[in-house]
């Protein structure tokens, strides 16, 4: 029977830790057949995310993007994540977009950081207080308990509403001066101009890139990744798509190579030393839509 997974129902019980797990073992499964459509009707789109993982089934992520919904008050984006299984073909589960998104988004980094940054890590910078940046409070206060934390936000009233609904949570103006003062940068944002600069960054640190998606789009300059041992999720879905690594790669400022590996080789996420700088590029993709429904669905399922 098809079972329909809601929000606030489908995330009692999950465990980011738990999540992290289960994106490791999916990783050991054969490598995901992934393809994108896009359709598109003047400013409203239409996306269809699909990925097949033998052994672990098919999911299929259609999300609507209406930007004209925000002036009447609607959610400017809709969708659901539609699971198949491996064995028959059948229909599992339909899931809550949002929901899945929130677990994959920041359970995706959360992953990298649990095996590239300090495991004494204490302070924690988030870069962008959308809401992301809420999801990956949670998400590294699970793996660093008794982190301190600190937002950054292009304009202080996003940076005060955030602080507003967690008052823990320390207000930075200055950019240069809490990247310097963290053990960890997490970033997420839609910025198209580097906001992390390569001269910023400590001995010891990890850098986490969520937002830049497009290959226009960049949060750490040149030099954060000349300074860093660079990770990323996917191979695949990060160096020739996304500017984070698309430019400096094709304008040969680093060479593919410069890319140590991607989850499927989590044998090489690993820490030489303290001193290190590690640097973590969140792609995202519709295998981790996958792992991240599968989890979902079997939680919901042993409850």
């Amino acid at each position: 029977m098809t079972v329909t997974i809601p929000f606030a129902e489908g995330e009692a019980g999950l465990n980011w830790l738990a999540l992290t797990d289960a994106l490791a073992a999916g990783h050991a499964l054969p490598p995901a057949e992934v393809e994108d459509v896009f359709l598109y009707q003047g400013d409203r789109t239409l996306l269809n995310r699909s990925a097949w993982i033998t052994g672990m089934g098919i999911a299929v992520k259609a999300a609507t993007v209406f930007p004209g919904n925000v002036a009447q008050g609607k959610p400017m984006v809709g969708g659901a994540v539609n699971v198949f299984s491996d064995d028959d073909g059948r229909l599992e589960a339909i899931i809550d977009f949002h929901l899945v998104t929130k677990w994959k988004t920041a359970g995706d980094s959360l992953l990298a950081a649990r095996r590239l940054a300090r495991p004494d890590s204490r302070r924690i910078l988030i870069v962008g207080a959308g809401t992301v940046g809420h999801n990956l409070l949670a998400a590294y206060s699970a793996a660093f308990p008794g982190a301190e934390f600190t937002i950054w936000n292009r304009s202080r009233l996003g940076a005060d509403q955030f602080h507003a609904r967690h008052p823990h949570v320390a207000i930075a103006t200055d950019l240069e001066q809490a990247v310097r003062g963290a053990d960890i940068v997490t970033c997420a944002t839609m910025s198209t101009d580097p906001l992390i600069r390569g001269d910023w960054l400590q001995p010891g640190q990890h850098i986490d890139l969520i937002g830049a998606y497009r290959p226009d789009m960049r949060e750490a300059d040149d030099a954060a990744l000349l300074r860093s041992r660079v990770f990323v999720d996917n191979l695949r879905t990060t160096t020739h798509h996304i500017g984070e690594l698309k430019t400096p790669i094709e304008t040969g400022v680093i060479p593919a190579s410069h890319v140590i590996a991607d989850y499927y080789d989590l044998a090489s996420f690993v820490r030489h030393d303290d001193a290190e700088i590690t640097l973590f590029k969140n792609g995202g993709g519709a295998h981790l839509d996958l792992m991240t429904s599968r989890y979902i669905l079997d939680v919901w399922r042993g409850r």
